[in-house]
């Protein structure tokens, strides 16, 4: 694994949280590096979430950058609406638009972040020769479209093509991960090669998930340096 590897990110998963009280629940996980804001449309994925307007609202109730997962139908469409609420990334299905490149570069045009996600079914090898215009890929290693499930260790199979990929080509694509992530699955799927992990539950739902993010974040080092 290469040496230049960025450090662990931790990214709570605010379907997770009480939106109710969201400001205090974003204070609490302040030492986080990212916030994953999952935006489900009820037609790419069998669930609805929330959208622009709760994206605002949590960009104006805290100061870590907003990395935006949309699971949404023909997300070109929205992704204006997304860059206006404060998102710093945009990560995208290549299976909802059909030209995955063309949405990555207008998303770096607007100097946000440009990341594609792909669902569990989804080969990652067509993707590979890309990734010089993307600067996240997102794996899912569980079905997109509800929180609490069970990780699916499989998927890291994509996590080790898309590592060594990066590594040979010295590109500076982060892979991350989103999916049943906890103190349980963190350390395998960092070893794998991952830099940055969504977790939902396993943080919002911990009695203190200031502490919860620090443990993950230590575990996962700890198994990436294992690992090197």
């Amino acid at each position: 694994m290469n040496d230049a590897q960025p450090p662990c990110l931790i990214a709570p998963s605010i379907l997770a949280a009480d939106f109710a009280h969201l400001a205090r629940d974003l204070d609490k996980v302040a030492n986080a590096d990212l916030i994953h804001v999952d935006i489900m449309d009820g037609h790419f994925v069998p669930n609805l979430s929330f959208g622009a307007d709760l994206t605002a609202a949590t960009f104006r109730s805290t100061d870590l950058p907003l990395d935006v997962h949309l699971m949404i139908e023909d997300p070109a469409r929205w992704v204006d609406e997304y860059i206006r609420a404060g998102a710093a990334s945009i990560i995208f299905h290549v299976e909802a638009t059909p030209d995955h490149v063309e949405l990555a570069k207008y998303l770096r045009s607007q100097n946000v972040k440009a990341g594609i996600s792909v669902k569990p079914g989804t080969s990652i090898d067509p993707y590979l020769a890309d990734l010089e215009h993307i600067d996240v890929v997102l794996v899912m290693s569980v079905e997109p479209g509800f929180g609490g499930q069970s990780f699916m260790p499989e998927q890291l199979a994509k996590v080790k093509v898309l590592r060594e990929y990066i590594d040979q080509h010295q590109l500076s694509t982060i892979i991350e991960i989103d999916g049943g992530i906890s103190s349980r699955t963190i350390a395998q799927a960092a070893a794998a090669g991952c830099d940055s992990f969504v977790a939902g539950s396993a943080v919002f739902g911990a009695d203190d998930p200031h502490a919860e993010i620090e443990n993950l974040r230590s575990l996962a080092q700890a198994a990436r340096t294992h690992a090197c």
